[in-house]
């Protein structure tokens, strides 16, 4: 094999890559040290900022095989033959801590999929639960702030966390899931995938269906206590999930929807929106559609897996969102995010391109015309805007015929609307019926620990939440105590 040469950045050939010029052994640099200066400056821009949430995470590469045709109801290319096979890239996560925090914490995981179609990429932007804290965005800041550190201390406060879900009974079902067995999986090979929102799919008939989508683990849920999750290595589910493939232990999920009419979600007794809750498998049964597999790791966790920019707004022909108050604002703050964190041509990045081609009008800004990425978005010279009587000469334009469909909402009037009258206790008491006595054990065990550590108003609050929910839920916690 032929000598490689070490060159700077702009493509020089490095001579000394050992020693800085000085004056002299013992004297000081010089200012013309330019390939040591570029060494520091660049390294003192290694890292982007990280994500505020879902920051500790890992992501493989993969492919999703349908198994039914979805054609009845959605024109989406990749959901119309059986057999297909489209690439995805997931990335799970944990939520609350830093990149450095451990893969073990007591925390949803999230549970991204993106999927590189051959019209675009569409992006199921979810978590390991069905369900989430709130379904009115204005709190989202709020509730983060609560999980988070104390901002005096930088110290973790149980207290404030209660203190939240005190104020806002719609956390209760979540808050359930969290503090029960299923607060810590063993492995991110052993958690279920959930779109969580209610999305959209919309057929050539101009017909809306609302949909979620469930991702079911074919290893199995497989959990730990907070006493079994001390002894694991803070790293230890991203190391399973690499190891795993690369033994060719392949993970995979069995990929499944619900779906509900726009006729039915104008009856049903639940708000289908409402993403504090779920939809009973009794009214709307799981339909098996395909398989997810992971067979893939990165080559480079940067500049995949950090950088890579997951957005519930990424939707193809065929695909939609829902009037669920929590996807609208996610749909607007995840490209945010990404253009703060890693730049406005983030989709130009081999991780976030899309795999056909790229063709529109947007212009400049940092990395432009990326040279790394799948060679389907380099800005050329001519025309930058549009409409232009350049037609039939290259140059895009609109396509009536992926038009969406109009998204009815009916006797809607624009107000700001309260939830005193909202039921958020009787899915959680559901929930908390099916667990096993050990299960109801873990949970009230884990509740009780974080909540006496709150004053007498929270904890009276708390309990009051868990009495709706069921008398024996409140009264084993109160025991606790």
């Amino acid at each position: 094999m032929s000598k490689i040469d070490l060159t700077t950045s702009a493509g020089a050939p490095v001579a000394d890559d050992n020693n800085s010029i000085s004056v002299g052994p013992r004297g000081p640099l010089t200012f013309d040290n330019h390939y040591l200066f570029e060494k520091l400056a660049h390294f003192n821009r290694e890292r982007v900022p990280e994500r505020v949430v879902h920051a500790r995470g890992t992501g493989a590469y993969g492919h999703f095989t349908l198994s039914k045709s979805l054609s009845e109801y959605s024109v989406a290319d990749f959901l119309q033959k059986v057999g297909d096979k489209t690439e995805v890239f997931l990335r799970f996560s944990t939520v609350g801590g830093g990149q450095d925090s451990s893969d073990y914490a007591r925390d949803p995981r999230g549970f991204a999929v993106k999927f590189y179609t051959r019209q675009g990429n569409y992006d199921v932007v979810g978590n390991n639960t069905p369900v989430f804290f709130l379904n009115d965005p204005i709190k989202f800041p709020d509730f983060i702030h609560s999980q988070k550190k104390n901002p005096q201390t930088n110290l973790p406060d149980p207290a404030a966390a209660y203190e939240f879900w005190a104020n806002h009974p719609q956390s209760l079902h979540q808050m359930t899931i969290l503090m029960s067995d299923r607060g810590i999986p063993l492995s991110y090979r052993h958690v279920h995938g959930f779109s969580s929102h209610t999305l959209s799919l919309w057929n050539d008939k101009g017909e809306r269906y609302w949909v979620k989508w469930h991702f079911k683990t074919n290893q199995g849920i497989k959990t730990l206590t907070d006493e079994e999750a001390a002894k694991q290595p803070p790293f230890g589910a991203q190391k399973d999930l690499v190891d795993a493939i690369n033994r060719g232990e392949f993970p995979s999920w069995t990929v499944k929807i619900q779906i509900m009419t726009q006729q039915q979600a104008e009856t049903y007794h639940i708000n289908p929106f409402d993403l504090t809750k779920v939809w009973p498998h009794k009214d709307y049964p799981l339909i098996e559609i395909g398989q997810l597999e992971l067979n893939r790791n990165v080559q480079n966790y940067f500049a995949e897996t950090e950088q890579s920019a997951f957005a519930p707004s990424n939707l193809v022909p065929g695909t939609g969102g829902s009037p669920d108050k929590m996807l609208q604002a996610r749909m607007l703050a995840y490209q945010d995010a990404h253009r703060y964190r890693v730049g406005v041509n983030h989709n130009q990045l081999p991780v976030n391109a899309p795999r056909c081609p790229v063709n529109h009008y947007q212009r400049d800004g940092a990395a432009a015309g990326c040279p790394f990425g799948h060679g389907n978005q380099v800005q050329t010279s001519g025309a930058n805007y549009y409409p232009n009587d350049r037609a039939g000469q290259g140059y895009p334009e609109p396509n009536p015929a992926y038009r969406e469909p109009p998204m009815v909402l009916s006797n809607a009037v624009v107000d700001r609307y309260d939830q005193l009258s909202e039921d958020y206790y009787s899915q959680a008491g559901d929930l908390f019926r099916l667990m096993s006595a050990d299960q109801k054990s873990q949970l009230t065990r884990n509740i009780a620990g974080g909540l006496s550590q709150a004053n007498a108003s929270i904890q009276e609050r708390m309990l009051g939440y868990l009495h709706k929910a069921d008398p024996e839920y409140a009264a084993m916690v109160k025991a606790l105590l």
